[in-house]
């Protein structure tokens, strides 16, 4: 639910309606949260102040702890699942913080809200065998010198050299890719920019694509993108997800471009690299979310050692 839609519905009480517009503005202009980030937690406030008008109040001051426990409560009878609603209470949190910070309500009272935990599941991974198969076969692929080949084959290697998000790389100017020193620069969640290096593989798929195909497919408004789509306009993240799904395809599994971006942490951290520079290379806020891969290092290691141990 948007700004707009909230306005245009007449059971809102109208300062709910320029709230819930003002908070959108504040993390849009503020915070430069992306779109999808904000239509998130925009959705996830109208959703409380329903609930508070549900509830029988007109204005926030009638938000308090045992409000927001009853939100929560409504979510898990609806059969919400524990990761959506530990985002939910997440998002109230945010929401009542800023409420309280300029003056909109007098307490906060999502800091008294503690948060479900949620169940934290082992992200997709390809093996290190599979994911040489997958980056050969890209490499076959670009053998003809087709452009999209070689774009493709470049993509590739840097989600997999780099563990970029598919929007950082879709983002990506040409300037920010610093072909000397074999460093990307990004910017993450909240326009954070952090320089992330990258292998020798990528730097050569990089130099081909920059080099000999790009060029052929410049078009007039093309500006800086690093890659672009066949229309000679910045590549898209769905362009993007189609392609990777149809790389990984030759190993009969099936991942996303954040597969590979999980794929990179792992490998990563199975290769002896340190934690905290692993939080750094994915641009990480919270060293707790990296820590999600060293269960997936951990498992593997159990299975080496079933196999290897002679008393295991």
């Amino acid at each position: 639910m948007t700004p707009d839609e909230v306005s245009g519905n007449r059971s809102w009480p109208e300062g709910f309606a320029v709230l819930l517009a003002d908070y959108e503005r504040h993390l849009t202009a503020e915070r430069d949260l992306s779109t999808h980030s904000v239509r998130a937690y925009i959705g996830d406030v109208a959703d409380l102040l329903e609930h508070l008008i549900r509830l029988g109040h007109d204005d926030l001051e009638g938000l308090d702890i045992r409000g927001l426990r009853s939100w929560l409560a409504k979510q898990q009878s609806l059969g919400k699942s524990r990761s959506t609603m530990a985002r939910r209470a997440a998002a109230a949190r945010v929401f009542t913080s800023w409420a309280q910070r300029t003056g909109r309500i007098s307490t906060d009272p999502g800091a008294l809200l503690a948060s479900p935990k949620a169940h934290k599941t082992l992200p997709g991974v390809l093996g290190q065998a599979d994911t040489r198969t997958v980056l050969d076969a890209a490499a076959v692929a670009a053998d003809d010198g087709s452009p999209v080949g070689l774009r493709d084959l470049a993509i590739m290697e840097l989600l997999y050299a780099t563990g970029i998000r598919v929007g950082e790389l879709c983002a990506l100017d040409v300037d920010d890719i610093d072909r000397s020193r074999r460093v990307v620069r990004v910017f993450g969640k909240g326009r954070k920019e952090r320089s992330v290096p990258y292998g020798v593989p990528a730097a050569q798929a990089i130099e081909r694509w920059l080099a000999e195909a790009r060029p052929k497919l410049v078009r007039e408004g093309s500006g800086p993108a690093a890659f672009l789509g066949a229309r000679g306009g910045r590549i898209d993240q769905r362009t993007v997800r189609r392609m990777v799904h149809q790389r990984v395809a030759v190993v009969d599994t099936d991942l996303a471009p954040h597969g590979l971006r999980h794929t990179a942490a792992t490998h990563l951290l199975e290769g002896g690299a340190d934690l905290r520079s692993v939080q750094e290379l994915l641009g990480h806020a919270s060293l707790a979310t990296t820590q999600i891969y060293t269960h997936v290092s951990t498992d593997r290691l159990r299975q080496a050692y079933q196999q290897a141990h002679p008393r295991a």
